[in-house]
């Protein structure tokens, strides 16, 4: 049975003589080449070539150059250095469907896919630079493509799979895809998504497409106006992973765009893996002794970074179709239990909407082999903590939370197994090789208590490598508001205990009468009333105080809109935080506009209210959402 002293953490603080995890978080800030090649050597990570320098940062720390010199290859590190580790015939990917059907997958025919892949790629004239769009549901043969394209030096672009035809054909246009592998169809809700359709809908539009490949739901009948997966597969030779140079290009993710137009950022070989080998295989605590279930879209970060961090370890990845609560609204719990996961991923957001399922729903699951928790998305509220701790843990596993980016290519702040002790909602500190720090508009550390901004002062291996084809809005993005440091775009805090705290995006800042807040904490009002199961809390001109509270809500299960509930609401706000701060307006919704990795799109919140264009919205996963609210606010369906 795995213990604390097992640790990875634990290991690796004992081999470096560090007594605590704060002396590693220290040295790892004060000598980053030091802990960067301490993680590489930690985990083995394979370098064909050795890299003649480390970390080079003469053209400053927004430019940072890592393993100069070295060469190297993600899935080589991720398949033949897993397999050469012992885990051949080890079963690397589990899968079940939306209508229950299963398949499995070891690490050796896990590896001859990929091989057959990369063969069949190269035979296609797709090589090292050229972009491959992975449009993809969770099946086994998006993480085979994936690891694939990697293979052969190619730039996998993944997509959210719910994407319409416009966020398919920017994404690709933008990133000049020579080349689309999707699926015919997956399963939603009990409805057929046509994949194939979106991707042929916009090919006369990107230009730059080559090829189409499709992976069909019933391998017996491919369609014939798509090159089929298998087809591609037996088309070239079985091809090895190729030597590449250590900062190649491996993946280029776009952003959520939850502050506008989305930004692809770029991660390669030797960062991204390091990262998330760091991460995962260390903070983290996933182990290889592991089963993981993470229901996380391709087209969200934490969907490559699972399809790296599971084989670099040698851990089993369950993969689900569709999402956690249909066809039956306990099929989260229940896949934990029939899997028997050990390493369970949840977003918060997803966590309050199960607190509206029927009372006994989690507890009629047995979920005792549930070793370790890890959240992401947006940030916690103490009552979906609770709760979560209570009815999933079992106050047993720890809920390890997690808060990065995907410009970050993994975390900055996180809980680790030694910090059992932590506050609901909070982190232990930062990740080590971070140099994270909160800070106040002009850089300097904010007394502990205080909200400022979260920021790096320290290159990290894991950051983009600047924005495609944009080096001036990535400057502008990220550097330009205190020179020399990483400035992240989200509120956080330290209190006097020493946990820390995210409070939401900075730029949803609402400041009344002087006072600023994030609205989390407007937020978390609502949600002690028990009256409320989403929360979206912004600001609006107001001529007399210059801004005003709204807040769009969504009601907890069995509560009404009535006037009685929205007065109850107001005063719970005001209480907490001054009448102020009392809400103008509150506006009843079914559904709050979320980006795909379910964080609450308050710019689009906003923006509706004041009657301003959105912006860009392919990465709302349910932008019915907005219609709604533009209609509740023109019947004028509020507590106003």
């Amino acid at each position: 049975m795995n213990t604390e002293k097992d640790a990875p953490l634990v290991r690796f603080l004992s081999l470096h003589g560090l007594a605590s995890y704060d002396q590693l978080v220290d040295r790892a800030a004060r000598e980053p080449e030091w802990f960067w090649e301490a993680v590489m050597q930690f985990f083995g990570l394979h370098f064909f070539k050795p890299y003649e320098r480390l970390l080079d940062v003469s053209n400053g720390p927004e430019w940072p150059q890592w393993c100069v010199g070295g060469t190297t290859n993600i899935a080589y590190n991720c398949l033949d250095r897993t397999i050469a580790n012992g885990f051949g015939d080890k079963t690397a990917i589990l899968w079940e469907g939306e209508d229950g059907a299963r398949s499995a997958m070891t690490y050796t025919e896990l590896r001859e896919t990929v091989r057959k892949a990369a063969g069949g790629l190269s035979a296609l004239g797709i090589g090292q630079g050229d972009v491959v769009g992975l449009f993809m549901p969770s099946v086994p043969e998006t993480i085979a493509a994936f690891l694939a394209i990697a293979s052969i030096g190619a730039i996998a672009l993944p997509m959210f799979s719910g994407f319409g035809a416009h966020a398919v054909a920017d994404r690709l246009m933008d990133a000049g895809a020579v080349a689309v592998i999707t699926v015919d169809r997956t399963y939603r809700r009990g409805k057929a998504v046509e994949m194939a359709e979106i991707v042929d809908s916009v090919r006369g539009e990107v230009q730059s497409i080559r090829h189409i490949v499709v992976v069909p739901r019933d391998p017996q009948k491919p369609d014939p106006r798509w090159l089929c997966w298998n087809e591609m597969l037996s088309r070239g030779t079985s091809t090895a992973p190729v030597e590449l140079p250590a900062e190649a290009p491996m993946m280029l993710v776009y952003t959520s765009g939850t502050s506008g137009k989305s930004k692809g950022t770029v991660h390669t070989h030797c960062g991204f893996m390091t990262k998330v080998a760091l991460d995962f295989g260390m903070i983290l605590d996933l182990r290889t002794t592991d089963r993981l279930l993470w229901m996380s879209d391709m087209g969200w970060l934490t969907g490559p970074i699972l399809a790296v961090a599971s084989p670099l370890v040698g851990a089993t990845t369950l993969l689900a179709e569709g999402v956690p609560d249909y066809p039956e609204q306990g099929r989260l719990w229940r896949l934990a239990q029939d899997y028997a996961i050990s390493f369970l991923g949840v977003a918060p957001t997803m966590v309050r909407s199960f607190m509206q399922h029927p009372a006994g729903t989690v507890e009629s699951y047995d979920l005792s082999a549930v070793r370790v928790t890890a959240s992401t998305g947006e940030p916690w509220t103490p009552e979906a903590w609770n709760w979560f701790d209570e009815k999933v843990c079992g106050k047993r596993a720890p809920i390890l939370n997690y808060s990065g980016g995907t410009e970050i290519g993994g975390g900055i702040l996180a809980g680790t197994i030694l910090h059992r002790d932590l506050k609901p909602c909070a982190f232990a500190g930062p990740i080590p090789g971070m140099g994270a720090v909160v800070v106040d508009a002009e850089g300097y550390p904010v007394p502990r208590g205080e909200v400022g901004e979260l920021a790096l002062t320290v290159p990290s291996i894991g950051l983009t490598r600047g924005l495609w084809h944009d080096r001036e809005r990535y400057l502008e993005s990220y550097w330009s508001q205190i020179p020399g440091m990483w400035v992240h775009g989200d509120f956080a805090s330290v209190d006097e205990d020493g946990n820390w705290f995210i409070h939401g995006r900075s730029d949803d800042t609402i400041k009344i009468a002087g006072k600023r807040t994030g609205p989390a904490e407007i937020e978390t009002y609502l949600y002690e009333t028990g009256k409320v199961a989403e929360a979206a809390a912004i600001g609006i001109p107001d001529p007399v105080k210059g801004s005003a509270v709204v807040c769009v809500c969504v009601l907890a299960s069995g509560v009404k809109g009535t006037p009685e509930v929205s007065e109850e609401l107001r005063r719970a706000v005001a209480d907490g935080l001054g009448s102020s701060f009392r809400p103008k307006e509150i506006i009843f919704v079914d559904d709050i506009p979320k980006t795909r990795s379910m964080k609450t799109m308050r710019r689009v919140v906003r923006s509706v209210c004041v009657g301003k264009e959105v912006g860009d919205l392919s990465g709302l996963v349910n932008p019915e959402a907005v219609t709604q609210l533009r209609d509740r606010l023109g019947a004028g369906k509020t507590s106003g």
